[in-house]
């Protein structure tokens, strides 16, 4: 080589480039006013779409108005669970795929589109139809947001007050759909009507702040874009069977006996099986990426399964206990709307003070001391109605209830979420945070079907006790006794709190689910001390290829 042309080679520093999962996977920098309206927005998004799920409140005026018998009146909310539930698995690993904040936009286009629908319903059917698609929307909301906090919130302690305030929509939201349905529903025109068109209003509002707060979707070539359309269809559909055959078993002409009642309950449980073998044959035997890793259900030693029962067990109390409680207050009671939602108001404060206790201790105590209160909480409000007084002041039964009842919904919430978000790869956020919500959205479901089928069989046995025969199944005929309808509604609280009660079967060695400040810290520190080796080693292997290319 002329020395000439070897005095003028550039002297440079050769650093590897990154790999494509530290460019996709690594959250951009922020600023405090950006990181507050991502948080809030995507908790927006989350309360907006429980709001549309809890409009218990609205049942007896919807049912009125558009001749619902009270034995079908749990379908306006069964049919958005269905679809809520049955479609998250698929909607995650779409917006894994594809990107999270295209998902959460174009599922908040669609829920608006159809809470206006629903609004404009003219009978049950209608009501039932546009309430399904409305579902359909909130599953590309909820997993989506929940991939959004997990990508853009490193593990610390700012991501368990992101999740922790995420999580406070769900209780919050419930009590806003309670809250704000009540009043609208009694004091304006257009009643019940005007709670979805308040919905299309927080949703936009929600997603206006993820488009323009939230990092353009990363786009990357080696990611597996693949998607698994028969386990999804599987899963879909054997679900969507399910929760069908659960909110109409009591209903049907010959209730559980009727002939399409077994059959779509034998199809909906072996499609089930079906779509467990099909992602077992995907993970073991293929390199095709199944919808759902099999092995999720066993990450950190089989706790994310244990996370999962307890959340079930939860939602079927929380769920049913929000439904018989409002038909206590308004059919037994005889309250409006307004007045049956003032008795609710302490689930929005309890709500939001639980969260705001999640974000401070979830990284300095055990995850199984949260969960513990959380649910005993649920089941001691379960209780107090199970054994209410109807005439009794409401400070010694609705009051504790309705300030305790939240506690478990948001600690098992607001704690299983941060849990999965810990478990899972940045890869599969949304899916894994699909898995929880559909686990909770089939929870409210069948904890809606058996506490229903539970009080319609007491009350039908108390009736005839008291010489009434009465049919719920046509139930226009001949009203029960009151007598023997609040002995139907207590008969669901005991049920509700016994479910809730089976989670200390699987309560055990969950742990410390989040991180606290000095553990962060800590990880800091190590992070940066790698960072200097790393780049030490990068600059020294620049110099020696340098060398190398001038000796060549």
């Amino acid at each position: 080589m002329d020395p000439a042309e070897k005095d003028q080679t550039p002297h440079v520093e050769i650093t590897p480039s990154p790999t494509v999962s530290e460019v996709v996977n690594k959250p951009a920098e922020k600023t405090r006013a950006q990181a507050i309206i991502l948080v809030l927005g995507t908790t927006l998004g989350q309360l907006s779409t429980v709001a549309g799920s809890a409009i218990q409140i609205q049942l007896p005026t919807i049912g009125r108005d558009l001749n619902i018998p009270e034995s079908k009146l749990q379908w306006p909310i069964t049919a958005y669970s269905i679809t809520a539930g049955c479609m998250l698995l698929l909607c995650g690993r779409l917006a894994d795929i594809y990107g999270r904040k295209k998902a959460f936009i174009l599922g908040a286009a669609w829920y608006i589109i159809w809470s206006l629908a629903s609004g404009f319903a003219q009978n049950e059917i209608q009501l039932a139809i546009f309430r399904a698609f409305q579902g359909i929307g909130s599953a590309a909301i909820i997993p989506s947001a929940v991939g959004i906090i997990a990508q853009e919130f490193p593990p610390g302690r700012a991501r368990s007050v992101a999740f922790a305030t995420f999580a406070c929509g769900a209780p919050v939201g419930g009590s806003i759909g309670m809250l704000v349905g009540g009043t609208v529903t009694q004091l304006t025109s257009i009643r019940w009507r005007a709670m979805f068109f308040i919905l299309c209003g927080m949703t936009a509002l929600s997603a206006l702040a993820v488009f323009y707060v939230v990092p353009k979707d990363v786009r990357s070539e080696k990611r597996d874009k693949r998607v698994d359309w028969v386990g999804a269809a599987l899963i879909t559909v054997s679900l969507v069977l399910l929760l069908f055959v659960l909110a109409q078993g009591e209903v049907a002409s010959n209730q559980w006996k009727t002939g399409y009642i077994i059959a779509l309950l034998i199809v909906s449980i072996f499609g089930i099986g079906c779509f467990i073998a099909w992602e077992h044959y995907l993970e073991t035997k293929t390199n095709f990426p199944p919808l759902m890793r099999l092995t999720l259900w066993t990450r950190a030693k089989g706790k994310f399964a244990a996370m999962q029962v307890i959340a079930f067990l939860e939602w079927v109390a929380f769920v049913a206990w929000g439904y018989w409680a409002t038909l206590f207050y308004q059919n037994y009671l005889g309250l409006s709307p307004v007045k049956a939602m003032l008795r609710f108001i302490p689930m929005f404060i309890s709500g939001a003070t639980c969260n705001f206790v999640v974000a401070m201790v979830v990284g300095r105590i055990s995850g199984s001391i949260l969960l513990g209160v959380g649910c005993a909480a649920t089941g001691a409000a379960c209780l107090l109605f199970a054994n209410i007084v109807p005439h009794a002041t409401y400070w010694a039964f609705g009051f504790p209830a309705a300030t305790l009842v939240v506690f478990g919904a948001d600690f098992v919430f607001a704690t299983g979420s941060i849990f999965v978000a810990k478990v899972a790869l940045p890869e599969e956020q949304s899916l894994a945070g699909g898995v929880f919500n559909t686990v909770m959205q089939v929870g409210g479901a069948v904890g809606l079907a058996i506490t229903g089928v539970l009080a319609d069989q007491v009350t039908q046995k108390e009736a005839k006790k008291l010489g009434v025969d009465f049919d719920p199944r046509q139930p226009e005929s001949v009203v029960p006794p009151m007598e023997a309808v609040l002995k139907g509604y207590r008969a669901a609280q005991w049920l509700s709190f016994a479910f809730c009660m089976l989670f200390v079967i699987f309560l055990h060695g969950i742990g410390k689910v989040g991180k606290s400040p000095k553990a962060v810290a800590q990880e800091a520190e190590a992070q940066k001390v790698a960072d200097e080796e790393t780049g030490s080693i990068r600059t020294m292997t620049g110099k020696q290829e340098v060398k190398d290319g001038e000796q060549s």
